[in-house]
């Protein structure tokens, strides 16, 4: 398997939506990092957005369990639409991802967020292999919620994560559906949140989650896609509820 920092340059190069009428995104993120100081940490970068244009978004859960999320682009056209309701706040401005080789890169947030955070991922048996079956999934089965919530099952005790939630609902009513086609473990993260370091990656005592979306105990990059029900004012919260 190429190397992740090969595969996300042709994401980005060549950004492609999947089929549907839903609400679609393509690209890369950390689907969650637990640290020993109770923090957790996630990223999405997507190259492509069915609701307005590409953006990055920096996910931050203080140890009292409060959620905040900074992204490049406004709350509605970003992850705040799906799970405003859920933050204690959600903010916009400017993000770094820099990739210094095929397996480590760093993202910088500024704007009185003051984030800096490296990261080095790793191939594994349990990666690759996992990368192999989501390549080999058809369309039609990925369109199945019944085959999802399968695959998230025997994913989460197989990858060492906890529960992982591949559909359900978020926070503000929408169902979802993510698509993960390859993955690597975060080997090494280091991360300093306004000058504090956030230690080492630590399970949680007990896992957070995001209304179906549970955070992973271990850190898990993936490349690959998800679908939001379409917004809908009269049963879905608005991005800023």
């Amino acid at each position: 398997m190429q190397s992740p920092r090969t595969l996300v340059e042709s994401v980005e190069q060549n950004p492609a939506l999947p089929s549907g009428l839903e609400e679609r995104f393509a690209g890369y993120g950390v689907m969650g990092v637990p640290f020993s100081s109770g923090h957790i940490l996630a990223m999405r970068h997507f190259a492509a957005s069915s609701v307005g244009p590409g953006y990055t978004s920096v996910w931050i859960r203080d140890p009292a369990g409060v959620w905040t999320m900074h992204s490049t682009t406004d709350a509605e056209s970003s992850c705040p639409r799906y799970f405003g309701s859920a933050l204690g706040s959600a903010s916009t401005g400017g993000i770094s991802i820099r990739w210094h080789d095929g397996y480590s890169f760093s993202v910088d947030v500024g704007d009185g967020i003051d984030l800096s955070w490296d990261l080095t991922l790793a191939a594994t048996p349990v990666t690759r292999l996992m990368s192999g079956v989501s390549g080999a999934v058809p369309e039609r089965l990925w369109r199945s919620r019944k085959f999802l919530r399968a695959m998230g099952a025997v994913a989460g005790p197989v990858m060492g994560a906890g529960h992982i939630g591949l559909t359900g609902r978020v926070p503000n009513g929408q169902s979802f559906a993510a698509r993960p086609r390859w993955m690597w473990f975060l080997r090494d993260s280091n991360a300093h949140l306004q000058g504090h370091n956030l230690g080492h990656i630590s399970a949680l005592p007990v896992q957070d989650r995001l209304g179906d979306f549970w955070i992973p105990q271990r850190g898990i990059f993936m490349i690959g896609s998800s679908s939001f029900e379409p917004f809908d004012p009269a049963t879905h919260l608005a991005a800023g509820h």
